[in-house]
């Protein structure tokens, strides 16, 4: 008896400290999404012309539909911004636009679809995810890096391919199996890789995303089926632009080529907060600004010493704790390690996605939002402290800085809180990298 009395009397201040620990989180979550909501009411009372790249997609839709060229700004009502996309989208937003909705609707619009986005979002694993999880992933997808502001403001389609993205990655990450249950979940990995492609042809730059797709917990021949699937869809639009829109896509060519005099650029060089620009404002202050040769190897290095280098590097440090004598190549072993930690290797997938993302030489405030979709899904498994440090970095510090009025553009605060969130993503990982695999196994 005076055994199992003095284990009870180890245990109470345990399990009295994380009662405390859960409740100090629950007030942190409460403040998290009071500033996250606070910040979106406040920017919906201000006196001021938002939704500009709506009505540029819009104006290019009726242009078009006019027998207009698109692609040329005066042929643009209302807007001095270039429309970007493939001839292609012209036709596929031409039912969003119809009747002015869209433009006239816009804020009603974009934050059901924000939170239709955060419920969209899959687990890892969880074939029940409790309240707790999508409360997270939805406050995540409306709040982090303060993306879903950005959309909201702008009226940027990027909530459309969020929503695409959504559905993408649920069908991706489905719970994982073995035998004929794998084998019926396949083409549903197929529709979602395909889907991943065609989201990543509206904005050309994120293309590098789909590698991400080789972590999942496969085989490598239905892994690299996968990728050539996406990459395929990736194209699609692209030969579907050239073949059936010749003359607009020659236009988007010259458009997307700055060819066109005395209208705005796309450039790749635009004001944004991406690593290209931080490195190009580098090269400028030590006076080497018009090689973009030292430019791009800046970014480069940046890019990798900040971001891949270290990810790819936790990786192959779990996946060589592996015993060595059961042999094959390095990629062999990444392989059979990640087919059997199913949840970890489809948590990896999703970090790699987000790490790829974070890499993009153009980052515009509004791509942030498809960002926060990916942390959306990482940080529901984050044990408590991690947890409260991603909220606090991630969502309620930019809230704030935005509520008092901070300008996020022409600076870099997005990237360092961005590259702040995934190196807490990522240190959590190399302290446990096997945890999803352990709570699966005690749930």
């Amino acid at each position: 008896m005076s055994d199992v009395t003095g284990a009870a009397r180890w245990l109470e201040p345990s399990a009295d400290m994380a009662s405390r620990r859960n409740f100090w989180l629950a007030c942190l979550v409460a403040l998290t999404a009071l500033l996250v909501l606070g910040n979106l009411a406040n920017d919906a009372v201000l006196d001021m012309k938002y939704g500009w790249d709506t009505r540029v997609n819009c104006a290019a839709v009726d242009a078009y539909a006019s027998g207009l060229d698109p692609y040329f700004v005066k042929n643009l009502k209302g807007t001095k911004l270039s429309y970007p996309y493939l001839p292609v989208t012209l036709d596929i937003f031409r039912p969003l636009c119809a009747g002015g909705l869209l433009v006239d609707h816009y804020k009603g619009i974009f934050p059901v679809l924000a939170v239709l986005c955060g419920l969209l979002l899959p687990g890892l694993g969880r074939t029940r995810p409790g309240a707790r999880d999508v409360a997270l992933r939805v406050l995540c997808a409306l709040g982090a890096f303060v993306g879903f502001e950005w959309v909201q403001a702008s009226g940027n389609f990027a909530i459309l391919s969020g929503v695409l993205t959504a559905v993408a990655l649920r069908f991706l990450l489905s719970p994982s199996a073995s035998g004929a249950s794998e084998d019926r979940s396949f083409p549903l990995r197929l529709a979602g890789a395909a889907l991943l492609g065609l989201v990543t042809s509206f904005k050309l730059v994120f293309f590098p995303v789909l590698a991400a797709l080789y972590f999942l917990p496969l085989p490598r021949g239905r892994k690299l089926m996968l990728i050539a699937v996406a990459a395929f869809s990736f194209a699609l639009p692209i030969l579907i632009s050239r073949l059936m829109y010749p003359e607009l896509f020659a236009s988007w060519q010259l458009a997307m080529g700055g060819k066109i005099p005395d209208q705005h650029l796309v450039d790749l060089f635009e004001i944004n907060p991406s690593l290209l620009l931080a490195a190009r404002d580098l090269m400028d202050h030590a006076g080497l600004g018009d090689s973009k040769a030292a430019t791009f190897a800046t970014y480069a290095f940046a890019a990798l010493a900040l971001v891949l280098v270290p990810f790819a590097l936790s990786i192959l440090r779990v996946v060589k704790s592996r015993p060595a004598q059961e042999g094959g190549s390095v990629l062999a072993r990444l392989d059979r390690w990640l087919m059997d930690h199913p949840r970890v290797a489809m948590r990896i997938t999703v970090f790699a996605m987000f790490a790829l993302y974070l890499s993009s030489p153009r980052l515009k405030e509004y791509a942030y939002f498809e960002l926060a979709l990916y942390a959306a899904i990482l940080v529901v498994d984050l044990p408590a402290l991690a947890l409260a440090a991603f909220l606090a970095a991630g969502l309620a510090f930019p809230a704030l800085i935005s509520i008092l009025g901070t300008a996020f553009e022409g600076s870099f605060i997005l990237l360092i809180i961005a590259l702040t969130s995934f190196w807490i993503l990522l240190l959590d990982f190399r302290a446990e990298p096997k945890r999803l695999e352990t709570e699966g196994a005690q749930s």
